[in-house]
């Protein structure tokens, strides 16, 4: 797993839960307290004892701490770079869906050795759709569907969201847009800087 997977998920447990947290999550899933290194690679098992352990000590369900690191991944003021590479696909919630297909190719723009999920988007009715999520990390999906609700509130869109569970090595997930234009959304300008962070 990429460092910068595994880094996010120690500065999510740092700042939702505090410094104390991440280390006792660190000492459980043996990874050390200095954490991990962005742009080191790193065993995918290791990836995965740690959100056993930061399941465990935070008494919160996998599925849930996942869902809450996919929105702390767009909403966190330290990781606007982010929020800023999901925004690039489109001027609507909409146009941020049916871009989600290129945001391997973004991804690695950004840092070429980089594995996101691959997504795939299908329209159904207006307004309808299903997402498919393949990722090794098993509830990559989850961290999908907190990333797709902090964007929905970011573009000022009424979304409902659903896991469907998994079919043929993929998450599905349901994307039902419900209104487009709910509320003001969140200012974002292309061409703007700041909000550097280390997740």
């Amino acid at each position: 797993m990429h460092g910068l997977i595994n880094r996010s998920l120690q500065c999510f447990v740092r700042d939702t839960y505090g410094q104390e947290a991440w280390l006792r999550v660190a000492a459980r899933a043996g990874c050390g307290p200095e954490g991990f290194e962005a742009l080191t690679i790193y065993e995918d098992a290791l990836t995965d004892q740690v959100l056993s352990a930061a399941s465990a000590l935070l008494d919160k369900p996998r599925e849930a701490l996942l869902e809450d690191l996919g929105t702390y991944l767009v909403s966190h003021p330290g990781l606007e770079r982010v929020r800023r590479l999901l925004r690039f696909g489109g001027g609507t919630f909409e146009d941020f869906l049916h871009s989600l297909g290129d945001l391997q190719g973004r991804a690695r723009l950004a840092v070429p050795d980089l594995e996101v999920p691959k997504i795939d988007l299908r329209g159904h009715t207006p307004g309808s759709y299903t997402l498919s999520c393949r990722f090794r990390l098993a509830g990559s999906g989850y961290v999908m569907m907190g990333i797709l609700r902090a964007l929905a509130d970011d573009y000022g869109a009424l979304v409902m969201l659903d896991h469907l569970g998994r079919q043929e090595g993929a998450e599905i997930l349901s994307v039902r847009l419900l209104d487009p234009r709910f509320s003001e959304g969140r200012q974002f300008i292309l061409a703007a800087g700041g909000g550097q962070g280390d997740g």
